[in-house]
């Protein structure tokens, strides 16, 4: 049985994976012993560390404004603090951190531009959240060596049940607007119950790296806006009509280039030699109620 330390407690990737982790059997029984430990006030520096096999840390922060000059707090969480934690475990003789890091290293979308990410595509954050997320991997990938592995998941959109940010947006809207933008693209998007299975076999597997998880499908924010508002009993008129508005607009309003921008990894990248697919990417949509997202 490997022993797990979560620091994020309370979190809802956090709690998510700790409740996949502590449910998991094989045919010898369960496979994971899962703690978790809030970092708020620096609560992680009681945790024994040498009492775990692994520390999976989902701690950070996204959706602070630096522009009202939180940017210090982007590098103290982000990226010193998580530098902290691995140093620790690492000291106390714990054998893999897995770190949840995030796609928008790369760059954060604001434009119709978009990004396409393929193996070779060199990170380049044009904002304090990706710079503080990227400085805060080198400095935990400095750390690793043969008997401590260092593992930097980078995911894409991360959604499911009750989840917060872009998605439950998109739900609700597909509730409330008469018409949409016939606007296709596509979306890599990792569906909750895919991470929890994806961080289980990066512990059995005991992988180091960089890592990229996503659905086995792209999505298409058309085809998202259309599943929601059928199951809602809402009519939408979804046409071609204010195209050319989006392709004046969007690369001048942010929020049309978030929203209809391409956004992918390579499939590529995302094949590993172990499944964690757990839900296709239309059994992810059914797992969502409606009635449960809003702004």
């Amino acid at each position: 049985m490997k022993k797990v330390l979560i620091t994020g407690a309370g979190s809802y990737i956090g709690t998510k994976v700790e409740h996949w982790l502590d449910t998991a059997f094989d045919g010898s029984g369960k496979l994971f012993e899962v703690d978790a430990i809030d970092t708020i006030d620096n609560h992680w520096k009681n945790a024994d560390f040498s009492k775990y096999d692994v520390v999976y840390n989902v701690a950070g922060i996204a959706h602070v404004k630096s522009a009202k000059g939180e940017g210090p707090l982007y590098y103290a969480v982000n990226r010193d603090m998580v530098i902290e934690i691995a140093k620790a475990a690492k000291a106390a003789g714990v054998k893999q951190l897995i770190h949840m890091s995030s796609m928008i290293v790369y760059k954060e979308v604001k434009t119709l531009e978009g990004k396409q990410i393929h193996e070779h595509t060199i990170p380049a954050p044009n904002g304090v959240y990706g710079d503080s997320k990227l400085q805060g991997e080198e400095g935990i990938r400095a750390l690793a060596d043969d008997s401590f592995k260092v593992c930097i998941i980078r995911p894409p959109m991360i959604y499911g049940p009750e989840c917060k940010g872009n998605f439950p947006k998109l739900v609700w809207l597909a509730g409330k607007t008469p018409v949409f933008p016939a606007w296709h693209n596509k979306r890599s998007m990792l569906y909750i119950d895919n991470l929890c299975e994806f961080v289980k076999q990066l512990i059995l597997h005991e992988i180091g790296g960089v890592v990229f998880p996503q659905n086995a499908e792209y999505a298409d924010t058309v085809e998202i806006i259309r599943y929601y508002s059928k199951i809602q009993g809402k009519k939408i008129w979804i046409t071609k009509l204010f195209n050319p508005l989006i392709w004046l607009l969007g690369n001048h309003i942010r929020s049309l280039g978030k929203m209809f921008s391409n956004s992918t990894y390579d499939m590529e990248m995302s094949k590993y030699p172990f499944e964690y697919h757990v839900a296709s990417l239309k059994d992810s949509y059914k797992g969502i109620d409606p009635r449960n997202s809003m702004i």
